[in-house]
């Protein structure tokens, strides 16, 4: 097409009030003066996932949450092809959701974040889940209440919520309308994790769906993981052998507490994908050390509180080393911390004070982009800087 002007630069307010609609980019906030202004005058403001929506015509599963949404995404995404399913996987992860459209697909699998979760009306999911709510994104909400709005919306108009039974923040207030409800948590859920004998199992009632031992994901937070894709994907009638078959053989996504290198008794683990306390809190809680531990935290904040990490990390065998924008602020939960200016200078520092059975942990409880491209750019840097151990 021919003569369409363009606009580069901040917002035009003429131009967005002469709009019928405007597709806006999830880093956009509604909050926006241009916006709001917009919004005021009676203008329609989406963004791609409504766009998608009013076109999806196959069921929809729908996963957000403060951490762990890549991991069930994923994880429910190969149960269904392994049920026989031909899925469509994207949104906030890999694919843009109308990339996926006209493909054909029985079922899509979407990843949202919060901020596309604004601006989506009319989701419909089949099923859906909050995974978790903590302080993340504090630099573009008012507050956690705020927030855990807009994540709530993914229950709305929805045919089953998955709820966590051990975070309320994830239940529904009464503003969404999901027709039935089930829940996941380590105990007194739908779904929950039995120990016995020194085993443990996923459960559904008083059902083993299976041992823990026989699926490759390891840790409680992966066990919820588990537990929630299951929730998922039978709610929607998926195949239980193909639920089974993906348990046993997904092995979790890259940069997500990831052994990246392992030698002379030491282990070296990237969890690079920990861009917010939550999910550091989530690394260490249940965590075996053998003996010490090397934590790397640092980065860009995001302006959230890092006090939930003090308990976790003053303790003896816990060594902080910190780095990034906000690295000074993350010294001081503890007496036994170190700040560097990079993650580079941090690793050769602790990498003398190393003896086997130590492990270091980069779980950074940041975003990455005060110092990288990306949070994996940021983890394959680790994964290098680890494997020069050797």
């Amino acid at each position: 097409a021919k003569n369409i002007p363009l606009h580069t630069g901040g917002l035009r307010q003429d131009w967005l009030l002469e709009s019928d609609m405007i597709v806006a980019s999830p880093g956009l906030a509604l909050k926006t003066p241009e916006i709001q202004t917009a919004l005021l005058a009676g203008v329609e403001v989406v963004g791609d996932i409504e766009l998608f929506c009013r076109e999806a015509d196959k069921p929809i599963i729908a996963i957000t949450g403060s951490n762990g949404k890549s991991t069930v995404t994923s994880l429910v995404s190969e149960m269904g092809k392994a049920g026989g399913l031909s899925v469509g996987m994207g949104g906030n992860i890999g694919i843009p959701a109308l990339s996926l459209l006209g493909k054909n697909h029985d079922l899509y699998v979407l990843e949202l974040s919060s901020f596309q979760l604004e601006t989506t009306y009319s989701l419909h999911a089949a099923a859906a889940t909050v995974l978790n709510v903590s302080e993340d994104h504090m630099d573009r909400y008012t507050d956690l209440e705020d927030y855990r709005q807009a994540k709530l919306r993914i229950y709305q108009h929805c045919g089953t919520a998955i709820i966590n039974a051990e975070d309320p923040l994830t239940q529904e207030d009464g503003k969404q309308s999901a027709r039935y409800q089930l829940s996941f948590a380590e105990r007194g859920a739908d779904y929950w994790l039995k120990t016995e004998n020194g085993k443990q199992y996923l459960m559904r009632h008083d059902q083993v769906i299976l041992p823990c031992d026989e699926i490759k994901l390891s840790g409680r937070h992966n066990y919820m993981n588990a537990l929630a894709s299951i929730a998922l994907a039978q709610a929607v009638g998926i195949k239980n052998d193909g639920i089974l078959t993906a348990l046993r053989l997904f092995s979790g996504l890259a940069h997500r507490f990831q052994l990246a290198h392992f030698a002379d008794g030491v282990r070296w683990i990237n969890d690079s994908k920990a861009t917010n306390v939550g999910s550091t809190v989530a690394a260490l809680t249940g965590l075996h050390l053998e003996r010490k531990l090397y934590l790397l935290l640092g980065g860009d904040g995001k302006g959230a509180d890092f006090s939930e990490l003090a308990k976790l990390v003053d303790m003896p065998d816990i060594y902080c080393y910190c780095f990034g924008r906000d690295g000074k602020q993350l010294a001081a939960l503890t007496a036994q911390s170190q700040l560097f200016e990079t993650m580079q200078q941090a690793i050769e520092a602790l990498r003398p004070q190393l003896k086997p059975g130590d492990m270091v942990l980069l779980s950074p409880a940041c975003a990455s982009l005060d110092q990288f491209a990306s949070f994996e750019q940021r983890g394959e840097e680790f994964t290098r800087l680890a494997q020069l151990s050797h």
